[in-house]
């Protein structure tokens, strides 16, 4: 199995989830899954950004990249618009948690097929930002063409006792 990181060529220095949540192990994001995606995004002329390579375990039995991968892939990418903007904000976590917040809901549509061989592009804009909910459109490209769009609401997370 691949440990590589998921990587965007332009990027330079720690990725949002590195510099965010190191000891996340998320099986989408977290840097610190050695068996996860370990998803990493970037910040790229104000949008956030990543390249996702995906490995033969991710196929759909059609020699494509599986729905359930591609739902991880947008939800942990929107995952780090959220983050960021939570940090930059100072919404900062509950005492004793990891994340400031957590998906309430994700609805994905799969408009092509997704190839399993090549890296596809992420994209991921907040369309609605306050502190009790955000709201992330992320997309999924390949040579031009729109493959998946996810729309994620967050919700800030208050651990219950």
């Amino acid at each position: 199995m691949s440990t590589e990181t998921s990587t965007t060529d332009d990027a330079t220095g720690p990725s949002i989830q590195q510099q965010l949540f190191p000891d996340m192990k998320c099986f989408g994001c977290g840097p610190a899954n050695p068996d996860g995606l370990r998803l990493s995004s970037y910040e790229i002329d104000g949008v956030v950004r990543a390249t996702f390579m995906p490995w033969p375990q991710h196929d759909n039995g059609g020699g494509y990249l599986n729905g359930g991968i591609i739902s991880t892939v947008l939800d942990c990418h929107g995952a780090a618009a959220v983050m960021l903007e939570a940090h930059r904000r100072g919404w900062k976590p509950a005492p004793g948690e990891d994340l400031a917040y957590v998906t309430a809901g994700l609805d994905v549509r799969f408009r092509r097929p997704t190839p399993l061989d090549e890296p596809v592009e992420i994209t991921a804009e907040l369309t609605a930002v306050d502190e009790p909910e955000m709201t992330v459109v992320c997309e999924i490209d390949h040579g031009g063409k729109l493959r998946a769009t996810g729309s994620a609401v967050w919700k800030r997370w208050r651990p219950r006792t």
